[in-house]
């Protein structure tokens, strides 16, 4: 082990027992905290050199002065500890929630006779809070639809049985209009009330089945009592129901109430979601986005949104559906991983809807912070690539050629993850005949970066070669033997499977079609290929222009030109008179031009 007499002296005092340890710096700052099943041996395996595998694992390492930790009697009471001093501490190192937006919740208000209203902040004073909600509108659907199923009040009167008894109050306007029953006034009494509060709780966590029943029987008693208008009213609330449950997805309603997890692993971000159903249908969906200070196992990380959400919502269901174990479970929880049937749809719908938000971050991102998203797109083409440093400048070489004539290459060039088309170069080849493109390839990467060396130009970080082992290699020879090859990383990017090549491994890289960095290699490779074929299909055109008016006895390359620039067009030049043909290159010269014409056409 790497550390010193004081961590080593802590580090065989550890117990082995699970618990929560966390790391210090020299100024006592909490740096990371983190969970164990056992504290001995997870903290000791932070000491450990072959263990370190990254940057930032390292850094984080030569940043610890103490350790400290907490004992607990099981594994879930360490993932519980662990997420309350994470939110709590916000250590550097740890993975944080990345947006500090303050959602809404709905309180019901710790009184008599509760008032029900949104708020952003929560207080500890025995009031209940159901949160938070990512959709203001949503929030505001639902507090809409209890509003319209049951009266409350709105006021912030003292409701104790003394004020009421006393006849303090008198009703207000919402009473009037029949937004308010007046249980200021003893119109309504705290029994009715409370029933109602029930049902208001029954219908924020989604027990609509219970509401319904509910209604359903006032309305029957209602009718058995002749009161027909009072029991229209119970219909229209049932009516009302039944249209918000209609607006939730329906599932399966032979699906008890479960929990749906998933996450999305994008470098040093996380993208987590959770879905409720409740009764077969979603009732709640929320999306949040992790930062990781240092690399972190997915189970870990789920294990992490998991405690997370326990958190917020204050109680999970007894089933929770995952895309694949936690490192830690929590007790009297069933945890599935489903392989088909309905509750593999239901981990689809939220993998599909994580997936969809980090697409909508990305594109938000990269219109509002193109700058950050750059810096995104390098670091996690750094991470990818296994680049010693961000390829903040890149060059793209693609070969064209049609059976071996009119070969020529392109070479584009990237910074800042964007194209920057001045820099871009064309190049004719000169040594190669025939169809050899590991020839070609070889001459360009020669000739590009001999020149850039002889001027004392900055060389790229990233070298990306269109083709892949034979293109690759044949470009490395070029590099080697201009002692380059230690200085610039080369990839090939091969066509057929989009697989990556290294110098020196067989075996290539597979990256998800959508990952960051395979994108900005295709794109790179695109362009290349664009801007080379651009350019041989200019000297086709050229080529053939020139051949066919320097194939006539008398016309060379100047005269060509000269009829061109005079013409315009080959076909032009035909369709030219004598004496237009005459007055640019004079009359013999011309006659001789329209006889060639003439023997052409015979």
């Amino acid at each position: 082990m790497t550390c010193d007499l004081q961590l080593t002296t802590i580090l065989e005092n550890l117990p082995h027992y699970p618990g929560v340890y966390r790391f210090l710096n020299a100024d006592g700052v909490v740096i990371y905290v983190g969970k164990a099943k056992d504290l001995r041996k997870r903290v000791a395996q932070y000491f450990i050199p072959q263990r370190q595998e990254s940057a930032k694992l390292k850094l984080l390492v030569s940043k610890i002065a103490d350790i400290q930790y907490t004992a607990v009697p099981t594994e879930s009471d360490a993932l519980l500890l662990e997420n309350n001093l994470i939110k709590e501490l916000q250590p550097r190192y740890n993975v944080l929630l990345k947006d500090d937006k303050t959602y809404p919740w709905i309180c019901i208000k710790n009184e008599p006779f509760p008032r029900v209203f949104p708020t952003r902040q929560r207080v500890k004073d025995g009031s209940d809070y159901y949160g938070p909600y990512t959709s203001g509108n949503m929030m505001h659907v639902l507090l809409d639809l209890i509003r319209q199923l049951y009266p409350l009040r709105t006021c912030h009167l003292s409701l104790t049985p003394e004020a009421i008894a006393k006849s303090k109050y008198k009703p207000c306007l919402d009473f009037h209009i029949g937004q308010c029953k007046a249980p200021c006034t003893g119109r309504q009494t705290a029994q009715e009330y409370m029933q109602n509060i029930g049902a208001i709780k029954a219908i924020i966590k989604g027990n609509l089945s219970e509401v319904r029943q509910l209604l359903q029987q006032q309305m029957q008693q209602a009718a058995d009592r002749y009161e027909f208008e009072e029991a229209q009213k119970f219909k229209e609330r049932l009516t009302m129901l039944e249209r918000y449950q209609a607006k939730s997805i329906i599932v399966n309603a032979s699906l008890s109430d479960i929990d749906v997890f998933s996450i999305l692993v994008d470098g040093n971000e996380a993208y987590c979601n959770f879905l409720r159903v409740v009764q077969g249908a979603v009732v709640w969906l929320q999306t949040v986005e992790l930062r990781m200070g240092i690399e972190e196992e997915r189970e870990a990380l789920l294990s992490y949104f998991i405690a997370e959400m326990l958190s917020r919502t204050g109680k999970l269901s007894k089933q929770l559906i995952v895309p694949f174990l936690p490192d830690q479970e929590l007790p009297r929880t069933e945890y599935t991983v489903p392989q088909r049937g309905d509750k593999l749809k239901l981990l689809q719908l939220s993998e599909r809807n994580v997936r969809l938000y980090k697409i909508e971050k990305r594109k938000q991102l990269e219109k509002l912070h193109p700058e950050r998203h750059a810096e995104h797109i390098m670091a996690t083409a750094q991470r990818d690539l296994n680049l010693p440093e961000p390829p903040v400048y890149i060059e793209c070489f693609d070969n064209s050629n049609l059976q071996g004539a009119f070969p020529v290459s392109s070479c584009v060039v990237f910074r800042n993850a964007r194209p920057c088309k001045k820099d871009y170069r064309h190049f004719n080849v000169q040594t190669v005949e025939g169809p050899d493109d590991f020839a070609t390839m070889f001459e360009v990467v020669t000739r590009r970066y001999s020149r850039l060396k002889e001027e004392n130009l900055p060389l790229p970080q990233l070298v990306v070669i269109d083709g892949g082992k034979g293109q690759l290699h044949a470009a490395f020879n070029a590099l080697a033997a201009l002692g380059l090859e230690n200085k610039i990383t080369l990839v090939g990017l091969a066509k057929r499977l989009e697989e990556i090549y290294f110098v020196g491994d067989s075996i290539p890289l597979y990256l998800d079609k959508n990952a960051a960095t395979l994108r900005l290699l295709m794109q790179l490779r695109d362009e290349a290929h664009r801007f080379g074929i651009a350019h041989h299909r200019l000297r086709r055109s050229k080529a053939l222009t020139a051949t066919q008016l320097t194939g006539i006895a008398g016309v060379g390359e100047k005269t060509a030109e000269k009829l061109l620039i005079a013409f315009k067009s080959v076909a032009r030049v035909k369709a030219a008179s004598l004496e237009e043909l005459q007055a640019v290159v004079g009359r013999n010269l011309a006659e001789k031009i329209q006889s060639q014409w003439a023997v052409s056409r015979d």
